[in-house]
C-alpha cells in the first residue's frame, strides 16, 4: 500500500506538470484537439495537484529515504530527482514567458536614423496622420510590443508560428490591461490579462479562456508591407529598431520575411493550400476569403467578391506588399490589372492609380479606393480561426 501510494503521488506531481504546460506550448500532437479548458483547468489549480501529491509521497518517501534497502532508497532518491527536474524544466525553461521576453527598450527612429533594412517587413500603423513601423522580425521575437500613437495605447503583436500580425488596443472593459505570453491554442499565441488571468489569442483578441471568456480586444488597423514601400506611403514615419540585448534571437528569424526558415513550426511550404503555405486573408463581417499567395504573385491583381461586395487584391512590384480594396468608385463597379508599367489600372476606362489606391490619370483623378482589412497567414492558422472561409479559385 505504501509504495502504491508513493507512486500514484508522484506520478500526479509529474504529469500534473509536463499536461499543464503540454496542451499550451507547440509539442507534437498537443495544439490539434480543443483541450483549452483543460489546460485552464490545469494551469489555475496546479497548487491542488501539488498539495495532493505531496501529501501522498511524503510519508513513504521518508520511509523508504531512511530506510536500510539500498535499491528502494535509491529508485525512490531518482524518482525525487526527476520530479523536481521536471518541476523546474516545466515552470522555469518551457513556459512561453521564460523563452520569449519583453523588449527592455521600445525605441523608435527616423528613417534617416534607422538601422532597420528596408526591405524588411513591417506591420504599419497610422492614427491621427501619425504613422508607425514595427518590423516583423522584432516582434515576431516578442510576440506583442507595447507603444503609443497619437496618445493612444498600441498592442502590436505577431505569432510567426501562424503568421499573424494583429495591432490591438490594450483596454479591457475601458481600462488599461497588462499581458504577458502564457502559451498556444491551435498554434497561435496567447496571452494572459493580470487582472482576471484569463486567456486570449493573439489572433483575434478573444479571450477563450477565464472569467473574460467572450470579451475581444479593440482591433487597431494595420498594413503589412516592405518598410520601403510603408515609407514611399509615410516618409515621416518612426521606426521600431531591434533592442540590442536580444541582437541573437533576432537573427534566429532572420530568413523568415522571406519564407526561408526551416522547421514544422515557421516554415513555409511553396506548394498552394497546404498547411504552411501563405495565403492572403480578407474578413468581412460574418463572410471570410482566402486568396493563393503563389497565385497573386502571379496575377497581380484579382478582382472579385466578398458576400456580395467587389474587391480587388493586388500586389506590388516587390510581390511582399499587397493591398484589398474595395472595388467601387463613385457607384461605378471597376476591374483592375497591373499593367507592364507594373502601375494599377482600371480596365473599363483606364484609369490610373498609384499604390496608395488615388486615382492619379483618368476618369477618377482625385478618388481615392476604400481599404479593407487583411492579413498575410499560414492557410493552417486562417482556415482554423475562420472556419466559414472560402478559397478563392481561378474562373476558368
Amino acid at each position: 500500500m505504501k509504495i502504491l501510494l508513493f507512486l500514484v503521488g508522484i506520478l500526479l506531481l509529474i504529469g500534473a506538470e509536463i499536461a499543464r504546460v503540454y496542451y499550451i506550448m507547440p509539442f507534437p500532437g498537443s495544439q490539434v484537439e480543443d483541450m483549452i479548458d483543460v489546460a485552464y483547468f490545469l494551469h489555475q489549480y496546479i497548487w491542488v495537484f501539488r498539495v495532493i501529491g505531496v501529501a501522498m509521497i511524503a510519508y513513504p518517501a521518508f520511509q523508504y529515504i531512511v530506510g536500510t534497502n539500498p535499491y528502494i532508497k535509491w529508485t525512490v532518491a531518482a524518482l525525487l530527482a526527476f520530479w523536481v527536474i521536471v518541476f523546474y524544466a516545466f515552470n522555469f525553461r518551457f513556459l512561453a514567458d521564460k523563452m520569449f521576453y519583453q523588449p527592455e527598450s521600445v525605441v523608435l527612429l527616423t528613417s534617416n536614423e534607422s538601422k532597420v533594412n528596408d526591405q524588411q517587413l513591417v506591420i504599419g500603423v497610422v492614427l491621427d496622420a501619425k504613422a508607425k513601423a514595427y518590423p516583423i522580425e522584432v516582434i515576431g521575437y516578442h510576440h506583442q510590443v507595447r507603444d503609443t500613437l497619437a496618445g493612444k495605447d498600441l498592442m502590436v503583436t505577431y505569432c510567426t508560428v501562424c503568421r499573424t500580425g494583429r495591432v490591438f488596443s490594450p483596454e479591457v472593459d475601458g481600462k488599461p490591461e497588462t499581458f504577458r505570453l502564457v502559451g498556444m491554442d491551435h498554434y497561435n499565441a496567447m496571452f494572459e490579462d493580470a487582472t482576471t488571468h484569463s486567456w486570449w489569442r493573439q489572433v483575434s483578441g478573444e479571450a477563450i479562456a477565464g472569467p473574460g471568456k467572450g470579451k475581444k480586444l479593440n482591433e487597431i488597423p494595420s498594413e503589412q508591407m516592405t518598410l520601403r514601400a510603408w515609407l514611399e506611403r509615410y516618409p515621416n514615419s518612426t521606426i521600431l529598431q531591434p533592442d540590442p540585448k536580444f541582437k541573437d534571437r533576432y537573427e534566429v528569424l532572420e530568413k523568415y520575411d522571406e519564407g526561408k526558415m526551416e522547421g514544422r513550426l515557421e516554415g513555409r511550404d511553396s506548394l498552394s493550400w497546404k498547411d504552411k503555405s501563405w495565403v492572403v486573408g480578407v474578413p468581412m463581417g460574418l463572410f471570410a476569403k482566402a486568396y493563393d499567395w503563389n497565385e497573386l504573385i502571379e496575377a497581380k491583381a484579382i478582382n472579385d467578391q466578398i458576400a456580395g461586395k467587389p474587391i480587388v487584391v493586388a500586389m506590388e512590384k516587390d510581390s511582399a506588399t499587397f493591398h484589398v480594396w474595395m472595388s467601387v468608385v463613385q457607384s461605378d463597379t471597376l476591374q483592375f490589372q497591373v499593367t507592364d508599367s507594373l502601375k494599377l489600372t482600371d480596365t473599363k476606362y483606364g484609369s490610373r492609380w498609384n499604390w496608395k489606391g488615388e486615382c492619379e490619370e483618368g476618369k477618377f483623378v482625385g478618388s481615392k479606393l476604400t481599404l479593407v482589412q487583411s492579413y498575410q497567414e499560414f492557410w493552417h492558422s486562417w482556415k482554423t480561426f475562420h472556419p466559414n472561409t472560402e478559397q478563392y479559385q481561378t474562373k476558368k
